[in-house]
């Protein structure tokens, strides 16, 4: 097994920057062996593949644009005691502006979405984020679907100790994100605890993604273990949905965005990108991205959000 275990070391390093293909092909043989030994290492191997954290870079704050009153928080991890959660407190000059808890994806942190964040921002919103453990500043780990649910919930404890009108809390999650985002709103009531949910570049479960990537990809869906299975949640959620989607993400193909959509429950706010990527929307159609925004800051504001009939599902030309 370490011989096997090495071989695989060494040809991902010799390989780098792997294809999609290539790191499908890594996944599925790590998948593989783990199947056959159970090995504790080799999950640890998968999520790290799959989940990919990072660190700070070390020029960090030169992609921020820090405006007054921002603040850095770094508090103990309620979950795992002796851990750290770094988050960003992003308050709007406006106390009454609505509040968005921003939870991102693989692989970027939180100053590599600081464009993203920005352009809410732009929008009006106050924005309250969280790197999970394993990104940014917070603890080092191999995160797991678990971890990364446990430090939404505390950075969503500390939204609620800043925003205390439920009206004006939104829940946004882009790419894995989008999955976290569900979990915590098939949990909360619309009205009592939050006013909208928004997905960005969403998917229905793991798996789907990386079957839709291929021969490659269907075998390691067949054999994961990681789920994020939004499409059995997503049904829970009572509170207006929004969803956007470009029609050129390479990551989550938007035949996969659409099949969340169609699990949810309707009314559905469909917001589609022509020739939109994964990742830069906000940055390919900025007027397009801050408009979606600020329909859904006047629909929080004027109560005009309510689940409706199929057949009144909002699709944007």
């Amino acid at each position: 097994m370490s011989r096997i275990v090495a071989k695989i070391e060494a040809g991902s390093s010799a390989r780098r920057p792997r294809t999609w293909t290539g790191t499908c092909r890594l996944a599925i043989a790590v998948l593989w062996l783990a199947s056959l030994s159970g090995c504790a290492w080799l999950d640890t191997q998968q999520r790290q593949i799959a989940l990919r954290p990072s660190a700070s870079p070390t020029d960090a704050d030169a992609a921020v644009r820090w405006r007054p009153g921002d603040q850095r928080l770094l508090q103990a991890s309620v979950s795992a005691p002796g851990d750290q959660l770094a988050m960003w407190w992003l308050p709007q000059a406006d106390p009454g502006a609505p509040t968005l808890l921003y939870l991102h994806g693989t692989l970027r942190t939180l100053y590599g979405n600081a464009p993203k964040i920005d352009a809410l921002r732009d929008a009006g919103f106050s924005v309250l984020a969280v790197d999970y453990r394993g990104w940014g500043d917070s603890t080092a780990l191999v995160p797991s679907e678990a971890s990364i649910v446990a430090d939404a919930w505390q950075a969503w404890a500390e939204l609620v100790r800043r925003q205390p009108d439920a009206s004006r809390r939104v829940i946004f999650g882009h790419s894995m994100g989008s999955a976290v985002a569900v979990t915590l709103a098939s949990q909360l009531k619309h009205g009592q605890d939050y006013g909208a949910l928004a997905l960005e570049s969403a998917f229905s479960r793991m798996p789907d993604i990386a079957a839709a990537a291929g021969f490659w990809g269907r075998i390691g869906a067949a054999i994961t273990t990681l789920e994020f299975d939004s499409a059995a949640k997503i049904g829970r959620v009572d509170a207006p949905i929004w969803m956007l989607h470009g029609s050129a993400d390479k990551t989550v193909p938007i035949e996969v965005g659409r099949r969340l959509r169609d699990a949810a429950p309707a009314g559905v706010h469909w917001v589609e990108f022509a020739d939109g990527s994964h990742s830069r929307l906000h940055s390919e159609q900025p007027e397009r991205y801050a408009q979606t925004f600020h329909d859904l800051q006047s629909a929080l504001a004027s109560a005009l959000l309510t689940p409706s009939r199929p057949e009144d599902r909002v699709k944007a030309p």
